[in-house]
């Protein structure tokens, strides 16, 4: 047989079989990059996105992002004031409730007690003192004048007047840090030292307390505390007089940003941060649960995208939000920032002027799940 012939005979055959090979390998290859070209995409209609109750927005673009937290409603700590019984005693007077208004320097309450009776025998004792004392300087100057007593008679009768002066002046002083006030030499008197609403009451009538015990507390509510609790991480971005939106059950009002601690709390490990609310309608209350809109500093600026919290979807294991295209809605990989309620902030993904699905947009993952289905089949 001639080998050369052979040989000669089968090499279209052999052209032929690799031509095929390669076809198919092409051909594959072909259909592998429509399917990754068709990835992340759902085609629908006009029809079905109105029937699938996807409804259709564009971005947010613009301010620098909120954060929203549970709040507390405190007194503010500058015009809180306790008041407490300076000396200890039984309690035969309380002039005020909880809720009632007091203005500054009015009795809160009496308490009577034998130390109230020796303060105020001092002060009536130191009076009759200095008395003495000034009628004995007014006959040494007399007597000076006539020429009777010498000068350091009339030195030492001045010494004395101003010593009992002294004495007086100490003694009514003790009773004034009592207090002051309330009939009868073994009675003081407690009064307000601020004006104000009373929102504490810690005693009742006939009660014996001791020195120092908390009796009222006393708060001006025309200015009051939101009182917040802040990751370190979201602390860094709140400023002093950023604005902070607090809202409650058919109110909303805006507080400013007083204060952020430079500690974390050693409990709660977390920032505490205080606002500043106007209340002088009144319509606040002190303990009240609220809910606080907290304005973020250095959230992406003038230029933030945010988008609602709907539109965003999970796909293996990423964010994603589905932009509007011709032939249905494309799931955009996004990166997400700071949430703030119903709106979450888009750091990178989005241009902001694409038109996105802002709701029912699950039903788009659904679509494009079985979409990814039928290109594995």
């Amino acid at each position: 047989m001639n080998f050369k012939w052979m040989s000669v005979a089968l090499l279209p055959l052999m052209l032929t079989a690799c031509g095929g090979k390669k076809a198919d390998n092409e051909a594959a290859h072909a259909r592998e990059e429509a399917a990754h070209a068709d990835e992340g995409k759902v085609t629908l209609t006009e029809e079905q996105i109105a029937s699938a109750g996807v409804q259709i927005g564009r971005p947010t673009v613009g301010g620098s992002g909120t954060l929203e937290l549970p709040a507390t409603i405190e007194g503010d700590p500058q015009g809180t004031q306790v008041v407490s019984a300076a000396i200890g005693g039984r309690v035969v007077a309380l002039t005020r409730n909880l809720g009632q208004s007091v203005g500054r320097g009015q009795t809160l309450a009496v308490i009577e007690s034998r130390e109230a009776a020796l303060l105020k025998g001092e002060v009536e004792a130191s009076r009759a003192r200095l008395a003495l004392a000034n009628s004995n300087l007014a006959r040494e100057q007399r007597l000076f004048a006539q020429r009777v007593s010498p000068e350091q008679d009339l030195i030492a009768a001045r010494t004395a007047a101003i010593e009992a002066r002294i004495a007086y002046q100490q003694a009514q002083g003790q009773v004034a840090a009592t207090g002051g006030g309330g009939d009868g030499i073994n009675r003081l008197g407690i009064v307000a030292p601020v004006s104000g609403q009373v929102i504490s009451r810690s005693v009742i009538l006939g009660q014996s307390v001791t020195a120092d015990a908390e009796l009222y507390r006393i708060a001006n509510l025309s200015s009051l505390s939101l009182s917040l609790n802040l990751q370190p991480g979201d602390a860094g971005r709140v400023k002093p007089g950023n604005n902070v939106t607090v809202t409650a059950a058919g109110r909303q009002a805006t507080a400013k940003v007083s204060f952020i601690s430079p500690a974390l709390d050693a409990q709660t490990r977390l920032v505490p941060v205080i606002a500043t609310l106007d209340n002088r309608g009144g319509e606040w209350r002190v303990g009240e649960p609220v809910t606080a809109s907290v304005q973020l500093s250095g959230s992406g600026g003038d230029r933030a995208i945010r988008v609602p919290s709907t539109a965003v979807q999970t796909v293996e294991g990423k964010p994603v939000v589905f932009v509007r295209t011709k032939s249905g809605f494309d799931a955009t990989p996004v990166t997400l920032g700071d949430s703030s309620g119903s709106m979450v902030i888009v750091r990178s993904g989005l241009k902001g002027s694409e038109q996105i699905a802002t709701t029912n947009s699950f039903t788009l993952k659904a679509e494009l799940g079985k979409s990814e289905a039928a290109h594995e089949d």
